[in-house]
This record gives structure tokens, C-alpha cells and sequence, in this order.
């Protein structure tokens, strides 16, 4: 089943949250600007969000229950796995919210006469249907309807993707402006850094009150467990991280302990690529933490070697059992290490009755993780350790050769600027998309 091009469509969803209604006292604002909110409110009524946030009109254009229906069904597809009943009502709230962003989103371009042809978004929908399709748009179209979406469900995605990406080109980024002295100063922290441990890390960060923290705790325990069970990170944080890195899956880029929060940074550090902690909770609210990998900041990543391999291979016959499996492994393991290296490992893999094949462009970081650093840890002509299972037999690794990395010298002053001004923008369009929902007029029905 096709289903990535759903990922890398989705928009970030918003974090769910408590609404607290009905306080017995009203909140007001201190001269500070923020909120007095009394200690032991009383909740008087539920609010029903099955009933209440089924449809919503947002400045005058309606938002559906089928529109939620179908962008639920693209979401539930990215995940492949099924949610309770209970993640179902929160993820679609999630939905809702996200629809209401989009069509915010669509409204102020059409304010500053930014419209989004048709042609446009239907070019866009081909490219996905040529990533995944094979160029075919009929049958990405029948598996959208398969799932219980909509060729027009996605392309509305489309069409708010590209009118907010034209939208910050020309009302945000010709006002952002990043010095050469920026990025200068920025060049010289990266070569002073040189050597020292750089972490890609990815986050989904829930924020909180603390009128809601048990609520958005139990709900990030939750999202916790999905993901352990195999959920997607990516995904997950485009649905439910409050960050301005949701759109791009929660991934923070390349970054040193000292950036980050002391909460984080210490997860961090006991983490192996791979691995995933939390909720933790640092200030306003929680976050999960997830870590993509791990390098030296300007060294050369001997992951990025290029590797000549010949993986030598076995099957074991029908009925093997364990024992059997182990012991003619071992032998085959001990008759590897004794064929002295490439050029003679074929003549001892024909008297095996073993089958030998060649890849001269293999890259280490594509070998599975516990491969990686048994391969790298050989010299020339020198075997890995027996692999594999009794029913797909047991292989080894003689390397042949290995061209290492150059060293990494970093970005060039272009593309340091580029990402500088990329993270401005970022940033200033958070800050736009929440003046847009502050100032929105949104019935729901």
C-alpha cells in the first residue's frame, strides 16, 4: 500500500488541549498580562465534542463534517495501524483544528490577492501520483476513495499549502534580513565547535497550563505508547505538536546539548540514535523526544564511507531445527574466515554450495544498525559475524574495499544564510497564523 505521499502532504496539527469552561470566578488579565485563574475551579456542564465541533464556519466559509471525515481517513492511513475510540475523537478535534488553520490560511491569501489556480494545484496532485502512482492520478484517486478520502480532500490541502508558501514570500520574507555579520559570527561558532558532538533531534511538544497539565500529560503518555508500538514519529508530530518544526515532522535539525533546554539536553545525552524518551516536562508544557542521530560537528561521519562488500550466503535445508542451524553457521562462519580475503572467497563459497554477491556502492549508514559498526570495525578481507535465520539461512560480510568520507567543511555562507532566513520566516509565520486565529470569527455548529 501506497501511502507516503500522505505523510509528506499533511499539515501540522495542533496539540490537543483541556477547554475549561464555566470557572466560577472569570479570568482577567493582571497588569503583567497574564492570567489569575482561582485554584479549584468548578466545571459546570461537558462540553460534547462529538456534537459541538462536528462542523464549523470560519469567517464566513464552512468547514464540514465530511471534510473532517476524509482529512481523519488521510491521517489514519499515514499511521497504518488502528486508534481506540478514545485517540479517534481526540485526533479528530486535531483535524478540525487544522482545517480551521488551513482555511485561515486560504483567506488571508485571497485577502492580498493571492489565488491559487486550479491548474497549479492540479499539477501538484500529479507530481504525488507520479511519486507514488507511477504517474497513474487514476489510481491514487481510487485508493483515496478506498480509504474513505478524497481526490478533493487532498487537493484542498494542496491548494492551502501553496497559498500560505506564496503568501510568506511576499508579505514575509522580504522583510527578513540576515547580516554577512550574522552569519559570519555563526561560521566562526560552527569552526570553534568543531569536534564536539552534534545531535539531530526530533520533538513533539504538547503545551500546558496548569489547569491542564494532567490532561496533556496522560495524552502525551499516550502518544508515548502509540509510538513505541510502531507509530510513525513524523506523522504523529505533524498531528499533534504545538512546535514550530511540526510541519517538518518535529525535526529540530542539527543541534548541540548547550541549545537546548536543560530538560531535553539531559535526555538527550543517554540517548542512542533510534531511541525515544518522555514526556518530559519543561516549561509550558511536555515533550517527547526522539533522536534522528548523532555526529562531530565538521568531521568527516565514517557512516558516510562508501563500502565493496561480497555477502556470502546459505540456506539450511526444510526440517533444520535450532541446533542444527547454530552448529553448520559456526562451520560456515570458520570456513569464511579461512578463504584470505576477496579474490579467493569464491572458489571456498562454490565447495560450500554457497551463492556470493557482489556491491561495490554500498554506504555503511544503509546497513542495518547492527551491522554498521561490525562492518566499519573490519579490515580488508576479514568477514562479519554469521547473520540471519533458519528460514532465510545465515550470510556474512567480507569487506573488499572502502573509500572514507572527506571532511565535512561545513555550509557554505550561502546556504547558512538560506537556513538562517528559512528559520526567520518559520518563526515570524507562527506568529502570523496566531494573529489570524486570534482575530477569526468561528462558529461551530
Amino acid at each position: 500500500m501506497k501511502t507516503g505521499f500522505i505523510k509528506q502532504a499533511s499539515l501540522a496539527l495542533a496539540a490537543s488541549a483541556t477547554v475549561i469552561a464555566g470557572a466560577p470566578t472569570l479570568a482577567r488579565s493582571s497588569s503583567s498580562g497574564a492570567f489569575e485563574i482561582p485554584e479549584g475551579v468548578q466545571i459546570f456542564g461537558q462540553n460534547d465534542p462529538n456534537v459541538r465541533k462536528a462542523t464549523a464556519v470560519v469567517n464566513g466559509d464552512v468547514i464540514t463534517g465530511t471534510d473532517i471525515d476524509h482529512r481523519l481517513a488521510l491521517i489514519l492511513a499515514a499511521n497504518e495501524q488502528q486508534l481506540g475510540e478514545e485517540e479517534t475523537r481526540r485526533l479528530r478535534l486535531q483535524v478540525l483544528r487544522n482545517l480551521i488553520d488551513e482555511t485561515l490560511q486560504i483567506q488571508e491569501a485571497r485577502a492580498s490577492d493571492i489565488e491559487v489556480t486550479q491548474e497549479e494545484v492540479d499539477q501538484s496532485y500529479a507530481r504525488v501520483a507520479a511519486q507514488n502512482f507511477n504517474q497513474n492520478i487514476e489510481a491514487m484517486d481510487a485508493y483515496l476513495e478506498r480509504i474513505g478520502s478524497s481526490p478533493a480532500s487532498l487537493k484542498r490541502q494542496i491548494r492551502g499549502e501553496l497559498a500560505w508558501q506564496t503568501l510568506l514570500r511576499r508579505n514575509v520574507a522580504p522583510f527578513i534580513n540576515i547580516s554577512e555579520e550574522e552569519v559570519n559570527e555563526m561560521l566562526e561558532r560552527l569552526q570553534a565547535a568543531k569536534g564536539t558532538d552534534e545531535y539531530r533531534i526530533g520533538e513533539i511538544y504538547l503545551s500546558a497550563t496548569p489547569e491542564t497539565q494532567q490532561q496533556v500529560a496522560q495524552n502525551a503518555r499516550q502518544i508515548v505508547e502509540q509510538l513505541r508500538g510502531g507509530g510513525s514519529f513524523v506523522a504523529y508530530a505533524r498531528q499533534y505538536s504545538q512546535a514550530s518544526t511540526a510541519s517538518v515532522g518535529g525535526d529540530l535539525g542539527w543541534v548541540r546539548l548547550a541549545q537546548l533546554p536543560a530538560e531535553l539536553a539531559t535526555a538527550a545525552r543517554e540517548l542512542t540514535p533510534g531511541q525515544l524518551v518522555g514526556p518530559i516536562e519543561v516549561p509550558g508544557g511536555f515533550s517527547i523526544v526522539y533522536l534522528i542521530d548523532r555526529r562531530q560537528v565538521l568531521m568527516a561521519d565514517p557512516r558516510d564511507a562508501i563500502l565493496s562488500l561480497k555477502q556470502i550466503s546459505i540456506n539450511f535445508p526444510p526440517g533444520t531445527n535450532e541446533a542444527q542451524a547454530t552448529g553448520r553457521a559456526q562451520e560456515f562462519a570458520q570456513a569464511m574466515q579461512d578463504a584470505r580475503g576477496c579474490g579467493a572467497v569464491d572458489d571456498v563459497a562454490a565447495q560450500l554450495g554457497a551463492q556470493v554477491v557482489t556491491n561495490d556502492q554500498v554506504r555503511a549508514r544503509d546497513l542495518p544498525g547492527p551491522l554498521q559498526q561490525a562492518v566499519l570495525d573490519l579490515s580488508l578481507g576479514e568477514t562479519s559475524p554469521p547473520f540471519g535465520s533458519i528460514e532465510d539461512g545465515v550470510r556474512v560480510l567480507m569487506l573488499c574495499g572502502r573509500d572514507d568520507p572527506q571532511s565535512d567543511s561545513g555550509p557554505s555562507f550561502d546556504d547558512l544564510m538560506n537556513q538562517m532566513e528559512e528559520d526567520r520566516i518559520n518563526k515570524r509565520a507562527q506568529l502570523y497564523l496566531r494573529d489570524l486565529r486570534r482575530d477569526a470569527i468561528i462558529e461551530y455548529d
